[in-house]
């Protein structure tokens, strides 16, 4: 099933009401994703997604998604108040975080989120901070690398994520004195991987340290979160994961570790974030400048301050000229930014259509890790968030930066009286 799209019309229309740059998010696609995802998962017991807010932290997304069923993974203070103002609650929230400082733990038992315990030191932190509860999630690091089959999919091994296997047990039997009855298991070991092994492999990894643990300490494993990871091509050619292979695979893997066996109770969960968003997002932009020296460039009027993961990762975005993408692509082109960084490029060496100054260009799949990403060098100001509703009506989720909202933190000091009203 391929991912929802936009037409070039839709770009044209949306320019016509905000002044470019801006994401563009889709809300239909957001929603057929959830439900998608959702479907897949049917076979599996208690499944339910929790959205990675580091990957979009905008309300509207967040309630959208909210509408359809998911929780929310959280990863820091702000993510926190962000889920609360967002109508999450208790087991709404899952609450993943590392070098947690003493606040956050409080907050997350104010809010009765499900806690995430990255270390083993975290038992302590969380027992001064807020109270062991009945309930707690383990982050599991196996170490090594992690293969299916011959292919390496990630190095846990050097990921500062997670427990040993040994300090699972240890984490628990220090717990089980304060009250703890059920517990979660987690671990993250791949990124961005489209291949259907995947979860599959995760899946049965985590069932069967699981029940293990079950064994060691007699606690009760309440349900396996099997993270993040799962990919979209950013390449126009790469492949789509196969969700419905992905979802089926995980199935059977419960069912031959839990059903089989007679356990019942272990509920599944996710907490995906580039999957749910990234293809439905876009930033949409114009030509500013053309320069040809060595090289020819085309310059927009947005920078790596919205969108850094090409500057960062030198990662792939695909980039579309609306109302030219039927030309011949004949212009190998570096696409910059107007930042005073020479990484601050959408694209090095790209084939596009003739571009002319003016021309509206768009750069796909910045739904996730986009705008959150986005940074303030040189001064410059994060643009917008637009939503493209379902009834195909435009709305402003976000507003661009203000000169004032950039000096606000200087409010401590004179100058502020002279930038403040900027």
């Amino acid at each position: 099933m391929p991912n929802f799209s936009l037409s070039d019309q839709v770009f044209f229309d949306a320019v016509q009401q905000f002044q470019t740059p801006f994401h563009l998010y889709s809300e239909q696609g957001v929603r057929n994703t959830a439900r998608r995802l959702n479907a897949a998962f049917s076979g599996v017991s208690s499944f339910r997604e929790y959205f990675a807010v580091k990957a979009l932290p905008t309300p509207a997304i967040l309630r959208i998604l909210k509408e359809e069923g998911c929780g929310v993974d959280c990863a820091s203070l702000t993510e926190l108040m962000l889920a609360d103002a967002c109508g999450f609650k208790g087991d709404d929230i899952m609450f993943s975080a590392n070098d947690v400082p003493p606040e956050e733990f409080r907050l997350a038992r104010q809010l009765g989120a499900t806690i995430n315990l990255d270390d083993i030191t975290h038992v302590d932190m969380l027992r001064e901070n807020g109270g062991i509860p009945e309930e707690v999630c383990l982050r599991f690091n196996p170490g090594g690398a992690f293969r299916i089959g011959n292919t390496i999919m990630g190095d846990p091994g050097d990921a500062k994520y997670g427990m040993t296997r040994e300090q699972l047990t240890q984490a628990l039997e220090m717990m089980k004195a304060d009250g703890l009855k059920r517990f979660g298991l987690h671990a993250f070991l791949s990124s961005n991987t489209t291949d259907p092994l995947y979860y599959p492999a995760l899946a049965k990894i985590l069932f069967g340290v699981g029940k293990e643990l079950m064994e060691e300490t007699g606690l009760q494993l309440s349900f396996v979160n099997l993270s993040g990871g799962i990919g979209i091509p950013y390449l126009p050619d790469d492949p789509q994961a196969d969700l419905e292979a992905i979802g089926a695979g995980v199935s059977e893997e419960y069912h031959k570790a839990f059903t089989q066996c007679g356990i019942e109770g272990v509920a599944i969960k996710s907490e995906l974030g580039r999957y749910m968003t990234g293809p439905n997002g876009w930033l949409v932009t114009h030509v500013l400048h053309e320069k040809n020296i060595h090289k020819r460039y085309v310059g927009l009027n947005a920078s790596a301050c919205d969108l850094m993961r090409p500057a960062m990762y030198g990662a792939y975005h695909h980039i579309t000229v609306p109302g030219k993408e039927h030309l011949p692509h004949t212009d190998l082109v570096d696409v910059t930014g107007n930042l005073c960084e020479n990484n601050d490029k959408f694209a090095i060496d790209r084939l596009l259509p003739k571009v002319d100054i003016g021309d509206l260009l768009v750069i796909h799949d910045t739904g996730a890790h986009g705008l959150s990403m986005g940074y303030n060098y040189n001064g410059k100001l994060r643009c917008k968030e637009v939503l493209h509703c379902e009834d195909g009506s435009f709305r402003l989720i976000r507003r661009e930066e203000r000169p004032a909202d950039y000096f606000a933190t200087l409010d401590v000091d004179p100058v502020w009286n002279q930038l403040g009203e900027a």
